[in-house]
């Protein structure tokens, strides 16, 4: 299949939260993040941030999307001070990366992929450490610490060591700690990596509640589902730089029509030779025709209307026709014609990190 970028133009935001929250986007004076030509080359001679003009919005969920190696993880250890730009501007909440570090990293809450509490101590203990490394007020720290318990659905178990939680309970005890200090800023890594879909449920409640308080959240996942849920705006990178950037709904209108799943017998043989069919049929001259595990998927204007000609040319060429769907496009479409691949969850971005 090729590239197309086309899905680039996609700019404009549906519902009115969405439109006032991008008018609010556009300019800088409540951003909680502003990049300028953010550049980013290793001591190898690796680019891996090439030019990056970005604003977020103060109080927007917003999600970063890339696959491995695209330049996300950089991008984030930028703006989370780790590392340093080799050229372009960034700020976040106000201050500048390279002049005030100390001032953002106090601003912010940063949840990485691998949870950084410490299962020797119970739940109740690892936020009050929290509490303590960020200087919350000692006079502030037990209502603090309740309050987040709760937030994140673990007072029943405050006074229980870590060690013994699920993955799921230890993701939401992380996300408190992270949270101690009020930040107006959080940074989320693929939070809910590795976690069954109920665990993953509970924290995306988590985060939706915080954002509805006025957090800002910068989410990077590799569960399409997961940014199509919570992110009111998107943007994705390739080869270091931006090539797409709108709300979910606008990004899949700008795939171009519908899909047209169909799933075929016979093996790998049979799947190509049903692509070939596909590309032959007129009404897909301007398709997009993907070979799949299960057969084609074809995402065209015309999907809905020509779809069954292309069944009766299956047909008629003794291609066995096992199952068939026509749907709208899904973020995984547009992740795949932007990119050129589907994505993946594999827990890295490969090759983003310094030599």
């Amino acid at each position: 299949m090729s590239n197309d970028r086309s899905v680039s133009s996609a700019s404009t935001h549906g519902g009115q939260s969405q439109s006032q929250r991008a008018d609010r986007a556009s300019g800088t004076d409540h951003a909680a993040i502003d990049l300028e030509g953010l550049e980013v080359t290793y001591g190898d001679g690796t680019e891996a941030v090439r030019g990056i003009d970005m604003t977020v919005a103060s109080g927007e969920f917003f999600g970063f999307l890339g696959p491995n190696g695209a330049g996300k993880t950089t991008a984030i250890k930028v703006l989370a001070t780790l590392l340093s730009p080799t050229a372009g501007r960034a700020r976040v909440n106000g201050f500048d990366v390279r002049d005030e570090p100390r001032k953002i990293r106090e601003s912010i809450g940063y949840m990485a992929q691998e949870t950084s509490i410490d299962p020797e101590l119970t739940a109740e203990e690892n936020v009050r450490f929290a509490c303590e490394a960020y200087g919350v007020p000692r006079g502030e720290r037990d209502d603090r610490t309740a309050e987040l318990l709760e937030l994140v659905g673990l007072e029943a178990v405050a006074d229980k060591r870590s060690e013994g939680f699920s993955g799921g309970m230890k993701k939401r005890l992380d996300a408190a700690t992270a949270l101690v200090h009020r930040p107006p800023l959080v940074f989320l890594d693929e939070p809910t990596t590795g976690l069954d879909p109920s665990a993953r449920n509970r924290l995306w409640e988590y985060f939706e509640r915080i954002n509805e308080r006025g957090t800002t959240i910068f989410l990077t996942t590799q569960y399409l589902d997961e940014a199509d849920q919570l992110c009111e705006r998107l943007a994705v990178i390739l080869d270091g730089e931006i090539v797409a950037e709108g709300s979910p709904a606008d990004l899949k209108r700008a795939v171009g029509g519908d899909v047209l799943d169909i799933d075929v017998g016979g093996g790998a043989d049979a799947r190509d030779r049903a692509a070939t069919i596909a590309r032959d049929v007129a009404a897909f001259d301007d398709a997009s025709i993907e070979a799949t595990d299960e057969g084609l998927s074809v995402t065209a204007e015309t999907a809905r209307e020509s779809g069954p000609d292309l069944l009766v040319a299956l047909r008629d060429a003794g291609v066995t026709v096992t199952g068939f769907n026509v749907r709208a496009p899904t973020l995984d479409d547009v992740f795949l014609a932007i990119t050129g691949e589907r994505v993946t969850t594999d827990a890295a971005d490969a090759g983003e990190n310094p030599p």
